[in-house]
Formats: structure tokens, C-alpha cells, sequence
């Protein structure tokens, strides 16, 4: 391995399946079919919500900025990695680095708050219902979401800088999919403690009182409908929060080499192509509106 003797190194070397060489192949015809699917759904779920005006409220407010989330989030690292797959080295700039580790710890912290807020909408909506277009206003959603992007710009500059800053021990090799360098036990608590732990507390709250109030619901019908509007949501959490509590909760012996890659994986790839498909498939709206913009396209031609 090659030693390095400035302060950092001009560019690093990701090992990524060095080991499994054979994971190449499939491993890139996934990304290649997987990464247009994650866009399109994405965008059409940004067009939807912005061109139909039955869409314009608070819950499709929040579903555009995750959408716009999950595009970001998976643009960051795939095509990085389609590039490398397949080529006996693959290396990335000092400066490349950076960049990407930046952007999907931006990313992955404000989806983590924005899923918190997007619980909050739906506990108002169903327990405060005659307060619920005074609460969630215009303003008060783009003063939360405005407050969540921050913060997680907040999280990625302090969790990125220290990841970059962390030694090297004189070598330039990664061994990841991604720019992701190992970090120590209090940046690991930080991160567990309040990006994944305090949203995650704040969520559980907040359904636990929708629960409470669905629960006093008399009719069966009415009920199913409370729980239809929030079940989309309570899949993406899980897909969210729990393979990330799990890995964290491990103690670091315990985690496999390439564990980390099959978790960058799951992140960039995988919940950013089926978060369209929970939302829509599951979402009566979303897919009329869907319908109707289709209908009209084909109309207008």
C-alpha cells in the first residue's frame, strides 16, 4: 500500500468487493437498472405533487422534499460506484471525497428529521383536526423543513470535517463502496444518539398518541383509513431506522468488513427506489393524480 506523506492524500484507493470479485457483475447490472428506477419514481412523485393542486398540502409538501432527499442521496454515490465496477482500480480525488462525503451525510441526516417532522404532520392531522390547517400553515411547514435542511447541514459539517480529519495511519486505502472512513466510538454515539435515536423517540411518540386517538374511532371504516394514511410512512421508517439501529447497536467487533458496503447499499439503492412505490402503490391520491397528469399529457398531444 502506498505511503502517504502530506497532510492528506492527493486521492484514495476504494478496495469496495476486493474479496469478492465475482459481486461485480450483478452488483452492476442492479445499479443499472435500480439507479433510473430510483429517479423516475422520484421525479414523479416531485411532478404529481407540484402540478396537481388536490396535492397541495402539508403531507406532499414533506413527500416532495424526501423524494428530492432520496434523488440526492443515491445520485451521490451510484454513479460514483457504476464508474468503478468493473476497473482494477478504482480511486477517487481528495477533493471527490469530500464532496461525497458530505452530501450523503447531509442527505441521510435531514431525511432522518424530516421522517420526525412527517410524524408530527400526521399525529396533528389526526389528533388535532380542526387545528391542523392552522397549526401546519404554509409558513410553519417551510420554517420546519427549512429547520430540518439546516440541521442536517449542521450534522454533515461536523460528522464529515472529523471523518476527514480522522489518521490515516499513513496509508490511503479504503476499504468501502464510498468515502466513508472508519470513525471513533464518541462520533459514533453522537450520530446514534441524535440522528437516529431522538427522531426515532420523537416518531414512536407521536404514533403512539395517533394510536391512542384512532383506537376511540367507533367506526371500523374510519379506522382503517387513519391507519391507510400513516402505514406508508411507518414502512419507510422502518426501512430507515432499523437496519441503522441495528448496525450501530452492535459492538464494533461484531461487524463484519462488509457489513458497512451492503449498508451503503441498502441506503443509496435500495430505500430510494422503493420509497416511490410505498407511497404510491399504497396512496389512492398520489396515484389519481398520477392518472390524471398522464391523461392530460396524452390529451395535450
Amino acid at each position: 500500500m502506498e505511503r502517504i506523506n502530506k497532510s492528506h492524500p492527493e486521492e484514495f484507493i476504494l478496495l469496495g468487493f476486493a474479496d469478492h470479485p465475482w459481486l461485480e457483475l450483478p452488483l452492476f447490472i442492479i445499479l443499472l437498472l435500480t439507479y433510473p428506477m430510483a429517479m423516475m419514481g422520484n421525479i414523479a412523485i416531485i411532478l404529481v405533487s407540484t402540478l396537481d393542486s388536490r396535492l397541495h398540502s402539508p403531507m406532499y409538501f414533506f413527500l416532495t422534499n424526501l423524494s428530492f432527499l432520496d434523488m440526492c442521496y443515491t445520485t451521490s454515490i451510484v454513479p460514483q460506484m457504476l464508474f468503478h465496477l468493473g476497473r482494477s482500480k478504482k480511486t477517487i480525488s481528495y477533493l471527490g471525497c469530500a464532496i461525497q462525503l458530505y452530501f450523503f451525510h447531509i442527505m441521510g441526516g435531514t431525511e432522518c428529521l424530516l421522517l420526525a417532522i412527517m410524524s408530527f404532520d400526521r399525529y396533528v392531522a389526526i389528533c388535532k383536526p380542526l387545528h391542523y390547517t392552522l397549526i401546519m400553515n404554509r409558513c410553519t411547514c417551510i420554517l420546519l423543513v427549512a429547520t430540518v435542511w439546516l440541521s442536517g447541514m449542521t450534522y454533515a459539517v461536523s460528522e464529515a470535517t472529523v471523518t476527514l480529519h480522522l489518521p490515516l495511519c499513513g496509508h490511503n486505502t479504503l476499504d468501502h463502496l464510498v468515502c466513508e472512513k472508519g470513525t471513533n466510538e464518541l462520533t459514533l454515539s453522537v450520530v446514534c444518539i441524535f440522528m437516529l435515536a431522538v427522531p426515532l423517540c420523537f416518531i414512536l411518540a407521536s404514533y403512539a398518541s395517533f394510536g391512542h386517538a384512532v383506537f376511540k374511532i367507533k367506526s371500523s371504516e374510519g379506522r382503517k383509513k387513519a391507519f391507510g394514511t400513516c402505514s406508508s410512512h411507518l414502512i419507510v421508517v422502518f426501512f430507515l431506522f432499523g437496519p441503522g439501529i441495528s448496525m450501530y447497536l452492535q459492538p464494533p467487533s461484531s461487524i463484519s468488513r462488509d457489513q458497512p458496503k451492503f449498508m451503503a447499499l441498502f441506503y443509496g439503492v435500495v430505500t430510494p427506489t422503493l420509497n416511490p412505490f410505498i407511497y404510491t402503490l399504497r396512496n389512492k391520491d398520489v396515484k389519481g393524480a398520477w392518472g390524471n397528469l398522464v391523461r392530460s399529457i396524452f390529451t395535450s398531444k
